[in-house]
């Protein structure tokens, strides 16, 4: 549609403010029969005249101003009650318990019974009142009609009416507990809040490796330790009567003069009592049979004979206690999984949600990988840090990524992801770029560490079953690339995969990023080691591209890409 500039009006400061224009525009002078071509120079927008509003007059949005604050001014002189605590909490409750907030469960099934919490539940409990104050439905159908499952919401939906009659919340938590997997129990939470959860596999990796750390050995010891004074409160009375075999057993005729044998025997007792020996239990035993030869007890060299005893039989019970890693499955018998081709959709930290990878997936994605988690806080039972691994029925390639800069937290928490979760890989971050994670020697400060990266991919495949796939960067600063001259290494370490976004610590996301590198690293890797390419993947053709200009890469990973130009929806049509 053409614009003449006589339907072109000027729109000013004034009368976006709402005041008066000090000169009304004009059919003849002025700005209105400037052209919008030299209004847009002048960064003025050019606005037809009939879509402008007149502006209201001046007085009365001054009246109307002048009796806002008064009316603001009478509420400032009444002096506002600062409420207690216990007042909003008091309030808080009653919020709940009004017709307003029905219970969940409730809601769901429409019968009263079904709430486990009954009378000490924090929601409304009666149906009636929160009908008679529900507003009316909107127009349309429950789009879980069209989907042949029960809504979740039940009498809270605001499509309600249409609901087919029946629908119980049972099959609505079946249908949860299938579409939704990899939940965090809340007995496995409280062992990992109270530090008692149990890693058998990844410390006997750590400790064939080398890799135990002194924290590892100090609380193994504390362990001990916590054991044996449980069983030395529990043997007082043993004690008492080895003070009496001592006793009887020391024949003062053959004892020479200088010595008084029943006291020493008795200080040593006492001295015994008063020691804290860690293995208390095993000298208290050897001492009721003990003899005293040439009047003079021989008590200290029993004491480290019997504790060197006891240790060598803590050490074959501990070796017993751990599994056999020579009963571990070989590399070759692990399960592998192959991308080749495959449509792989990256984590995208705080992007990857469920909701928008069930998406992704509908538009083609044929693998999908959760968001990253730091393993520290996956051992610490964080809620919020276990929803990230979270997975949907229609994940049919799913793994998790996490991030880690010790190997025994990665070794523990891949085990701990094998026990509880359902994944088919785990990809372990190593090019994380955030200055957080990098502080704590995680992410990309890995790069300049090859020795960690080795115990940290050891420990991780030798711990689990599933494969092993690890995410790089070409190097920590910029111009000097290293992968290159580790990417033989990652292969014989354990990996499956790995994938190089084609940019460096320093990069960032910045300028483009560098595909012939990440060609050169695909040429160098071994065969049994798949390379996957990422970086700066906006369409199908660059994917096909990519993946025709080397064929020694496995994939591409899709991310920045899916979100700014949708390309899986372009390369699904």
């Amino acid at each position: 549609m053409d614009e003449s500039p006589k339907d072109i009006c000027v729109v000013t400061n004034s009368e976006k403010e709402g005041l008066p224009p000090s000169h009304p525009p004009s059919n003849t002078n002025g700005a209105a029969q400037q052209k919008p071509e030299d209004l847009v120079a002048r960064a003025i927008a050019p606005v037809k005249r009939e879509f402008l509003r007149p502006p209201p007059s001046s007085r009365t949005t001054q009246n109307d101003a002048a009796s806002d604050t008064n009316v603001k001014q009478s509420q400032s002189n009444v002096v506002k009650e600062k409420k207690s605590k216990r007042q909003l909490k008091r309030e808080r409750r009653q919020e709940q318990k009004s017709a307003l907030n029905l219970c969940p469960e409730i809601a769901k099934t429409g019968d009263v019974n079904t709430c486990p919490y009954k009378d000490k539940c924090r929601f409304s409990h009666d149906i009636q009142a929160f009908m008679a104050q529900k507003p009316a439905d909107l127009e349309g159908e429950c789009p879980f009609i069209t989907a042949d499952a029960p809504c979740p919401y039940g009498l809270a939906c605001r499509f309600a009416g249409t609901h087919k009659d029946g629908a119980s919340a049972a099959t609505a938590n079946v249908l949860k507990k299938s579409s939704e997997v990899n939940g965090l129990s809340k007995d496995v939470q409280k062992l990992l809040w109270k530090n008692k959860m149990c890693f058998t596999k990844a410390d006997s990796v750590i400790k064939s490796l080398g890799l135990m750390g002194p924290n590892l050995k100090t609380k193994k010891l504390d362990d001990k330790e916590e054991d044996e004074v449980v069983l030395n409160g529990s043997q007082a009375a043993d004690e008492t009567e080895c003070k009496k075999v001592a006793d009887d057993s020391v024949d003062c005729s053959d004892c020479p003069p200088t010595y008084a044998a029943p006291d020493n025997v008795e200080e040593a007792c006492a001295t015994d009592e008063l020691r804290p020996s860690k293995k208390a239990k095993s000298v208290v035993d050897e001492m009721c049979t003990d003899e005293v030869e040439n009047g003079a007890t021989v008590l200290e060299k029993d004491i480290e004979k019997n504790s060197t005893e006891t240790e060598s039989v803590h050490t074959v019970d501990d070796v017993f206690a751990e599994p056999d890693i020579s009963l571990k499955i070989h590399p070759r018998e692990k399960k592998l999984i192959d991308f080749r081709e495959k449509m792989y959709l990256a984590p995208l930290t705080t992007v990857g949600n469920l909701p928008f990878r069930r998406v992704c997936k509908i538009l083609g994605a044929d693998v999908t990988c959760g968001e990253m988690a730091m393993c520290t806080n996956l051992l610490q039972g964080q809620a919020s840090e276990w929803a990230l691994l979270r997975r949907h029925s229609s994940e049919d390639l799913f793994g998790v990524q996490i991030c880690g800069a010790h190997p025994d937290t990665v070794a523990r928490t891949v085990e701990l992801i094998d026990k509880e979760c359902t994944v088919d890989f785990i990809d372990i971050n190593m090019g994380c770029p955030i200055d957080i994670v990098v502080n704590k020697g995680a992410g990309s400060s890995l790069l300049m560490k090859p020795l960690r990266m080795k115990g940290i991919i050891k420990a991780a495949s030798g711990t689990v079953d599933k494969p092993i796939t690890v995410k790089v960067r070409t190097g920590y600063f910029e111009g000097k690339n290293r992968i290159d001259s580790l990417i033989a290494d990652i292969g014989s370490w354990g990996a499956t995969a790995v994938t190089i976004h084609g940019r460096s610590r320093q990069q960032r996301y910045s300028k483009l990023a560098d595909w012939d590198y990440i060609y050169q690293c695909g040429r160098k890797a071994p065969s049994a080691l798949q390379v996957l390419g990422n970086g700066d993947i906006f369409s199908y053709l660059d994917w096909n591209n990519h993946i025709s200009d080397c064929p020694e890469l496995s994939t591409c990973m899709i991310a920045r890409g899916a979100l700014i130009k949708g390309i899986l929806a372009c390369y699904n049509s």
